[in-house]
């Protein structure tokens, strides 16, 4: 079997990582920037201080502020007339998820302009050519979209969430710095650092995990399973090790993909506009339960992370109920609703939003094969 890795070429870690953008922009000859970012990051002079070096360095750019919590179709479309009206050569995109999703469609569509319909690019598209050069700069510790070649859509018409996953797509520069990261609500930051831990444990589980995999997400949950309080609580040490520990699962599970709980929340995001990391966050617990007899002695690793002291002497099966009990500990701590119901999910949409699920790209990656009646139950057990 061959397994392969796709990693961005440059990361820069730390406070005041940032200042490094202008000279990345400089050492690859840019000229003009597009900057995908949202009106809040601006609004609370986070972004601005990204363009505050740009300013103090003479690099010319525009500003693309029209980004919203799970992006859609007409979303990249906008941003795509923006960069051809910018003339942009390159793209600076600051946010979370979405601006850095975003930013990634766009790019790519501008090289690979036979995708502007923007559906095409679902699932593995066949694009020929790299997007337009992305530095990515990091706000929340939790998608790693920075490092990753995934991106999430959402398609406003059919009230669904697409994956596309394309190599072409990775941002070249990555900027993680916990400076960026500071103004993060409480709330966000828990939702994004419990997406972090999705990530990781799902990458570890994942049918298609593998050594070298299995070493950065057992790493990543080390580090998210022992900071993501601190980092609620507004420790910058906190967050910045929240930083390092979401990128190192993107660095994995980017490579190897993930499974039923993020297959399970696309539909909550595309029907509710539930925010992502807050529908996987509250799903983790369930799909871990679900899926404890199919990962051999993986959740054991999970417990000695979070502390169990008998994670490796105890019954195993004993040990996997510590490790899912853990995980939904950490999530009652850092204040993540416990049922879809304060999502705002209707019991009547369960069955057209579980067919959602069991279609979406990431569900097949589950160690344990599921089914839409399966799906149906585990929704509604958490109603």
């Amino acid at each position: 079997m061959v397994n392969r890795m796709i990693l961005n070429e440059t990361s820069y870690f730390g406070k005041g990582a940032i200042t490094n953008v202008p000279v990345e922009a400089k050492a690859r000859g840019f000229k003009k920037a597009l900057v995908v970012t949202d009106k809040g990051l601006l609004e609370f002079k986070v972004a601005t201080k990204v363009t505050a070096e740009l300013d103090k360095s003479g690099f010319d750019y525009e500003i693309f502020d029209g980004i919203v919590p799970n992006p859609t179709i007409a979303d990249v479309q906008a941003g795509v007339a923006a960069a051809k009206a910018a003339e942009a050569d390159y793209i600076i995109a600051i946010g979370g998820g979405s601006p850095i999703d975003t930013a990634k469609a766009i790019g790519i569509i501008i090289t690979n302009p036979e995708f502007e319909d923007v559906l095409s690019l679902e699932g593995v598209a066949d694009t020929k050519n790299p997007c337009l050069p992305i530095l990515a700069v990091p706000t929340t510790s939790g998608t790693a979209a920075e490092v990753t070649i995934n991106y999430v859509i959402t398609d406003e018409n059919n009230h669904r969430k697409f994956v596309c996953v394309d190599r072409h797509d990775i941002p070249v520069v990555a900027f993680v710095d916990s400076d960026m990261m500071m103004g993060m609500p409480k709330g966000l930051c828990a939702s994004t650092g419990m997406d972090a831990l999705t990530h990781a444990i799902e990458g570890y589980i994942t049918k298609a995990a593998w050594e070298m995999t299995d070493m950065l997400h057992i790493k990543a949950i080390d580090i998210i399973a022992n900071s993501l309080r601190d980092s609620y609580a507004g420790n910058q040490d906190g967050r910045e090790q929240m930083a390092l520990g979401q990128y190192i699962a993107g660095m994995g599970f980017s490579n190897v993909g993930l499974g039923l709980v993020h297959g399970m929340a696309h539909p909550l995001s595309a029907w509710y506009n539930v925010p992502h990391g807050v529908a996987c966050a509250t799903l983790l617990p369930l799909i871990m339960d679900y899926n404890k007899e199919f990962t051999g002695e993986k959740y054991r690793d999970i417990a000695d992370k979070f502390g169990i002291e008998d994670a490796y002497t105890s019954d195993l099966a004993k040990v996997r109920d510590e490790a899912v009990a853990a995980v939904r500990k950490l999530g009652q701590d850092v204040g993540i609703p416990q049922t879809i119901s304060e999502l705002g999910v209707k019991a009547e949409d369960i069955p057209a939003i579980s067919q959602d699920a069991f279609k979406d790209v990431c569900t097949p990656g589950n160690p344990r094969d599921t089914s839409v009646e399966e799906i149906i139950d585990l929704y509604q057990s958490m109603m």
